[in-house]
């Protein structure tokens, strides 16, 4: 029974983790939806303890289904919005990419250019360093010498002051085209940055648009799975209810064998010694997990009575006896598994349910807080648990009212 309470579990936990989509906009709390699952469980098991085990499983997998329905259905509207603004941010980083790339173009072909220059203006220079190297300061001299008149020598001057300003102009052309070549460079190192920068958050927008798509699609695919699980266990549910309402009838007659047992047994004994009331001894440390009274059944439509408290404890925790008196049935009592009930006198009774082992015999007188048997899961049970009961002249009564506080 535990291993099936477990396994719904754990399709409770793997549905949950589909449905959470890793994103700072959209951050679920998964752990609250697991354990609402896990009570939906629970309350389930509890309800129907007296229920086929067919029934108990379809219960628990309708209630697990149902819980984390709403939780799903939340997150693929949610999802459907996280998919549109991914894709949008991914389609604006494309184009900022796509015009950073433009402009890095623009700048490398300015760049180009002004290389281009360079390589002109040092051509240029290099031929006048040639020309400079093969005639030397004697050019000018020689240009003079040539001349008829006065006249034909300052033309001659002229011509040579115009080479050397042609030159110096050249040489001019060189540093400025160097300088320009070095910002267009500059330029260009920067737009290529900018580009790439572009480009690598559009491929990253891209992705989240993709995961967001992706988690989209499993929180649908969820919402289905669970749609169909709860369809499964409805209809599973509903083919059990003749044989769950045969099982409530049977735990009905095991309640009125055990009250005419007790009362007996009181009018056999003449009620024995009157118990005077007060804190019995809490016969088990755990953690309460049902509680005593009427339970409605809103899978069968039913009443049911739970007649006593459910301590759950490890299988094997010793059970001591809530109080001394005089072991009046041990042994197998159907859905209760293994079974003891003391009498403490006065009509009043304390019974033990469910234990894998019982350590005292019918007719035996038990001292308070003797060991009297082992926690363990027989009978109508989903796990291990004592299932303790105080009752008066046979008819159940609610254990809180005897035991101390806590269940430490």
């Amino acid at each position: 029974m535990e291993s099936d309470h477990r396994c719904v579990l754990a399709m409770v936990a793997v549905l949950v983790s589909v449905l959470g989509i890793t994103s700072p906009a959209y951050a679920d709390p998964s752990s609250d939806d697991a354990k609402k699952a896990s009570r939906a469980v629970d309350r389930a098991e509890s309800i129907l303890e007296d229920a086929t085990v067919t029934a108990r499983n379809a219960a628990r997998r309708l209630e697990a289904a149902t819980a984390a329905l709403p939780a799903a259905q939340e997150k693929v509207a949610k999802s459907r919005g996280v998919v549109a603004a991914a894709s949008v941010q991914a389609a604006s980083a494309k184009r900022r990419a796509d015009a950073a790339r433009a402009a890095y173009d623009v700048v490398a072909a300015r760049f180009d250019a002004a290389q281009d220059r360079v390589d002109q203006a040092r051509d240029r220079v290099d031929d006048i360093a040639a020309a400079s190297y093969m005639g030397g300061n004697f050019a000018a001299i020689n240009v003079l010498v040539g001349a008829r008149g006065p006249q034909d020598a300052m033309d001659r001057l002229g011509l040579v002051d115009q080479v050397m300003q042609n030159q110096q102009a050249d040489v001019d052309e060189l540093v400025s085209a160097r300088r320009a070549v070095r910002t267009e460079q500059d330029k260009a190192g920067l737009a290529q940055r900018a580009a790439e920068d572009a480009e690598r958050e559009a491929a990253d927008k891209l992705q989240a648009a993709k995961d967001a798509q992706e988690a989209a699609e499993q929180a649908r695919a969820a919402v289905i799975e669970l749609a169909q699980t709860r369809k499964e266990a409805l209809h599973v549910a509903r083919s059990q209810r003749a044989a769950v309402l045969a099982q409530y009838e049977k735990a009905k007659a095991e309640e009125a064998r055990i009250q005419a047992a007790l009362r007996g047994w009181d009018a056999k004994n003449g009620g024995g010694t009157s118990y005077s009331g007060g804190d019995l001894l809490m016969p088990v440390h755990g953690w309460k997990t049902s509680e005593f009274g009427s339970r409605y059944d809103p899978y069968y439509h039913v009443w049911q009575l739970h007649a006593g408290t459910d301590i759950a404890a490890p299988g094997g925790t010793p059970i001591h006896a809530a109080a001394g008196g005089r072991v009046i049935q041990a042994g197998w009592n159907g859905g209760y598994g293994n079974y003891t009930c003391i009498s403490h006198g006065g009509g009043f009774s304390t019974c033990y349910g469910h234990q894998s082992k019982i350590l005292v015999s019918t007719g035996q007188y038990v001292q308070r807080g003797q060991v009297i048997g082992k926690v363990g899961t027989t009978g109508a049970s989903t796990g291990f648990h004592l299932h303790f009961e105080t009752r008066v002249h046979g008819v159940p009564k609610n254990p809180l009212k005897y035991l101390p506080s806590c269940f430490c």
